[in-house]
């Protein structure tokens, strides 16, 4: 019978072995590029998520540009639908993706690349995150927002967690100069 230091060295010998004959065929195939796969027809209806976005909705925020001081974007999250924080989180990134994308598209009349440059390299694509009561004082502060020619998107829910399917959750603004924001939700809570 070997001795255990010759035990050991031999246990050692094969395990460095196998390590260094199977670790090269492992990362052999994570390196290699996934050909992107199409979305199936459940994974689309998923994706339109959570809103449509209304071209009639979209406002042309251009005369905003000649207002001097910093752009946000400001995210208002209902707090009568008691959502977990990561749901609100995911809804906040629907609305901020609607949003940019309203106002780098050419063929939108939200687009406005002037804004989204002073909000992306300005100030670090500044956005807060604020708090209403419910559904009415949202919808009103859309109003607002649109009175004032601020870009809005409200996220409606599809209804497959914790809300219930078509219910309003979050009201992306801007991105729009602070002091125009301001004259909108200067009286709501941070979130």
């Amino acid at each position: 019978m070997a001795s255990p230091a010759l035990r050991i060295f031999a246990l050692g010998l094969v395990t460095g072995y196998a390590i260094k004959t199977v670790v090269p065929l492992i990362t052999k195939k994570s390196k290699k590029a996934k050909k992107p796969v199409a979305p199936t027809e459940d994974e689309l209806s998923e994706s339109e998520y959570e809103s449509e976005s209304d071209p009639e909705n979209d406002i042309d925020s251009s005369e905003l540009n000649n207002l001097p001081g910093e752009v946000r974007m400001t995210l208002v999250v209902r707090q009568d639908l008691k959502m977990g924080k990561g749901k609100a989180a995911a809804q906040c990134s629907h609305a901020t993706l609607a949003l940019y994308k309203k106002m780098s598209n050419p063929e939108s009349k939200a687009f406005n690349p002037e804004m989204l440059r002073r909000w992306e390299y300005g100030n670090g694509q500044a956005k807060i995150t604020l708090q209403v009561p419910n559904q009415e004082e949202m919808d009103l502060l859309f109003a607002t927002a649109m009175s004032l020619g601020v870009n809005a998107y409200i996220v409606h829910d599809a209804g497959r967690t914790q809300i219930a399917a078509g219910s309003a959750t979050v009201l992306g603004l801007g991105p729009a100069p602070k002091s125009v924001m301001d004259q909108i939700t200067s009286l709501l809570k941070l979130y």
